[in-house]
């Protein structure tokens, strides 16, 4: 399944992508959540009444005529991972972390797959991460990498919009990671039954329609699971927590000379398997 946030007629509320059409839950399952982070901690017993109503064919809308949101519009944690592209650690000019780099964005970041980014106002170092992410589907706590598939609801998109002069301000990198709108996430959550291997993905990032970055997932250095096993180790993952895994070599800053981002540029990216998100930069509203 594709599960989608999506606004209609002026209401937020989720739903299933199902070919061209939107399954609003809150019409074919009345009964359930209207908001994915309860929706998720509903467990399995949501996901099954979400497929029971899928195959009931109520509460269909076009697809084309809804508005989609970041698909976890405030995630409980939204966590990323550094460095775990090889060929993004030789273009950093940093040594391969013998431990995972984990640091926080915001929630409040978070914006849908098709929304303005904004070039803040304090900076013109903005550059695009494009990269897998996964969602958490259970609370996770000391879960084996060899189980860690059991905990996840599904993958998504996600650019980690990166303003690098406040990004290197701080050693966590957190200033630098969660302006406004430096979360662009979707177009949805896609089940893994769905993604199967969710290590061959192929993965590009466009900017004005030329290739910036083209990996695999099978290229990271510390896995899906393995991300997983550390953080349950330190604290419990809670439903709808966003662990976006980290970019592949290509980014602005990494260019001779950097090409950061702005007003105007459009950056597209896509996972196979997955999906596509694209979004305009803009300059910071007043």
């Amino acid at each position: 399944m594709k599960l989608i946030t999506f606004t209609h007629e002026g209401r937020t509320r989720i739903g299933i992508a199902d070919g061209d059409e939107a399954v609003d839950l809150s019409s074919a399952a009345p009964d359930l959540p209207t908001r994915m982070v309860e929706f998720l901690e509903a467990g399995d017993a949501g996901l099954d009444a979400a497929r029971r109503a899928l195959e009931s064919g109520a509460g269909r809308l076009p697809l084309g005529g809804v508005k989609l949101e970041a698909p976890v519009p405030r995630p409980p944690e939204f966590l990323g991972v550094g460095l775990n592209y090889r060929d993004h650690i030789e273009e950093s000019g940093m040594g391969t972390p013998e431990f995972l780099v984990v640091f926080n964005k915001q929630s409040s970041c978070v914006t849908g797959p098709t929304d303005p980014i904004h070039r803040p106002r304090v900076s013109t170092a903005i550059d695009y991460e494009g990269e897998l992410a996964l969602v958490i589907g259970k609370p996770a706590r000391h879960v084996p990498k060899e189980r860690a598939h059991e905990v996840i609801a599904g993958y998504t998109v996600v650019n980690d919009v990166s303003v690098r002069d406040w990004q290197f301000k701080a050693p966590t990198m957190t200033l630098g990671k969660s302006f406004e709108t430096h979360g662009p996430m979707g177009p949805w959550i896609v089940t893994p039954d769905e993604i199967g291997d969710p290590h061959a993905l192929e993965l590009r990032t466009w900017v004005n329609g030329e290739e910036r970055q083209h990996s695999n997932t099978k290229n990271l250095v510390f896995d899906c699971f393995d991300v997983i096993e550390t953080l349950s180790t330190v604290w419990t993952l809670a439903p709808g927590t966003v662990i976006s895994t980290g970019t592949p070599g290509g980014v602005g800053m990494a260019m001779k000379p950097p090409k950061f981002l702005v007003a105007g540029d459009a950056v597209r990216i896509e996972v196979d398997g997955v999906g596509w998100i694209e979004n305009r930069v803009i300059e910071e509203p007043a």
